[in-house]
């Protein structure tokens, strides 16, 4: 048994304080990924904060049409919420894509977006990991990375973030609200996961003894919907993935967001592929030219080079089910 201190706090204020005053005090929602991990001794809090109680279960709308989802909303409290279902249908199709119904009844907001890797190095102990401790090496690059990262990975590191819902709220231009030591701030979600560079540890720009309290979704403006490719129908990470938004006026893009899944250290919002689509033909020719320039600079390993064509096949056959030019999936 390893010791650990426990703690409920009866507020925000009162976690914040206790997560900045601890070195390597954890947070605690659902406990889904944080207390697997500490049965696999990849952690080892001193202090658990468990916020799963703080009044964050709440799931409302914005003065501007948006929505304004509460950290400790369960997973499948927020794909079966009718305002996400009817505005932003990627989120709720990812959440379900994302995990069984029980670890789902159990899962909250915040959690999802902090869970960690799924890379086998990282969750084994006995093996080395620049992402559990820097310096010691990554050997998924020369081992076992069918599953790993094609895009933005490092020398250092080549894990994928494992988060359905991260993906489409990245499409959706959702933001992240922060409370910490010193105040409030607001992050895109396209920029609170981190690459890894030469710091593969450190997995987001979250900072000590911050708490995510909320996500904020902006008004829907455009349809939009998640695809998966997995090993099995269910309950699997995926190999590739792909949060899509999409409005087309007269023939033409209009407005379009993509953002890919199972194949980079974070969520990739694929902007280049963005700017070749906006304001081009609304047909298959342009969504696979506008895929193909933004998969360019994927640098595949031994054995994971068929997620690009992968991740190009599900991109296109997203955009083309947007578009009403091929049946839904």
């Amino acid at each position: 048994m390893r010791p650990c201190a426990y703690l409920r706090p009866a507020s925000v204020a009162e976690a914040v304080r206790a997560g900045a005053g601890h070195p390597g005090a954890r947070f605690l929602g659902g406990g889904t990924n944080l207390v697997d991990l500490m049965k696999l001794g990849v952690e080892s809090p001193g202090l658990i904060v468990d916020v799963s109680r703080l009044p964050l279960d709440r799931v409302e709308p914005t003065d501007d049409g948006g929505l304004r989802i509460g950290a400790t909303v369960r997973n499948s409290d927020l794909a079966a919420h009718p305002g996400v279902r009817s505005g932003y249908p990627a989120l709720s199709q990812a959440l379900l894509a994302g995990a069984s119904g029980q670890l789902r009844n159990t899962a909250t907001t915040g959690g999802n977006l902090l869970q960690r890797t799924r890379c086998p190095y990282f969750q084994d102990v006995s093996k080395p990991c620049n992402k559990r401790l820097p310096g010691s090496g990554c050997p998924a690059r020369e081992g076992v990375h069918r599953d790993l990262a094609v895009l933005g990975h490092s020398e250092d590191c080549v894990a994928t973030n494992p988060s359905d819902m991260a993906v489409a709220l990245a499409a959706l231009d959702a933001a992240i609200l922060l409370h910490g030591p010193e105040g409030e701030r607001t992050v895109p979600v396209t920029d609170f996961h981190r690459l890894p560079g030469d710091n593969p540890d450190q997995d987001t720009v979250i900072r000590p003894g911050e708490l995510i309290t909320e996500v904020v979704l902006p008004p829907p403006a455009a349809a939009s919907l998640y695809r998966k490719a997995r090993d099995r129908a269910s309950y699997a990470f995926a190999l590739a993935s792909v949060a899509a938004v999409l409005s087309v006026r007269d023939g033409r893009v209009e407005r379009a967001a993509l953002a890919f899944g199972g194949v980079a250290p974070r969520p990739w919002r694929a902007r280049v592929a963005e700017d070749v689509l906006r304001g081009a033909p609304a047909d298959e020719e342009t969504f696979a030219r506008a895929v193909s320039a933004e998969l360019a600079t994927a640098r595949p390993l031994r054995d994971n080079g068929f997620k690009v064509d992968l991740a190009h096949r599900l991109a296109v056959g997203a955009l083309a089910e947007l578009a009403g030019l091929a049946p839904p999936a």
